[in-house]
């Protein structure tokens, strides 16, 4: 196991959950999973107790940990696309599996955990050196929910 690993709290559901990333995202993968040796506030023994995997590469813990805790905005995943092919294919995959739309290319899985869908384009644009074609990116992006690359590269060239 990684030194630091990101832990992600679930209800239940970590092993679907890592499954499901598993199969969405390349250099995604479930490593292991571990079963309770014995009773717990929220389980029996012999369920699925934790999950180890990776997500584009990052080492993550799945922790069925009962309904306490919930997934909030505050953290997410920010996956970096090529193009609109892409950007299309993982926004679909998380919506279209119980997900919900947010704005600026955010969205949530069925779990309630937060992704950030971000075509490359998008940062180039918003950090564009011309301060007005990075306005208008940015602007033309406040109004969109799943990124929409041409949209935001005819804002960035302007009127």
């Amino acid at each position: 196991m990684a030194r630091n690993v990101i832990c992600l709290w679930y209800d239940g559901t970590a092993e679907e959950a890592a499954r499901f990333y598993a199969r969405t995202f390349p250099d995604s993968t479930v490593t292991s999973v571990h079963r309770a040796p014995g009773d717990y506030p929220n389980g029996k023994q012999g369920q699925v107790l934790t999950v180890e995997f990776t997500v584009l590469g990052i080492p993550c813990l799945g922790l069925n940990g009962g309904p306490m805790f919930k997934h909030s905005e505050a953290f997410s995943f920010q996956v970096l696309t090529e193009d609109q092919a892409e950007t299309d294919r993982y926004w679909d995959a998380i919506v279209g599996n119980g997900g919900a739309e947010s704005a600026c290319g955010w969205c949530k899985d069925r779990w309630g955990l937060s992704w950030q869908i971000t075509p490359r384009a998008l940062m180039e644009a918003t950090t564009d050196p011309d301060p007005a074609a990075a306005k208008r990116a940015f602007q033309a992006m406040m109004k969109m929910k799943k990124i929409d690359i041409a949209t935001l590269e005819a804002a960035r060239r302007g009127p």
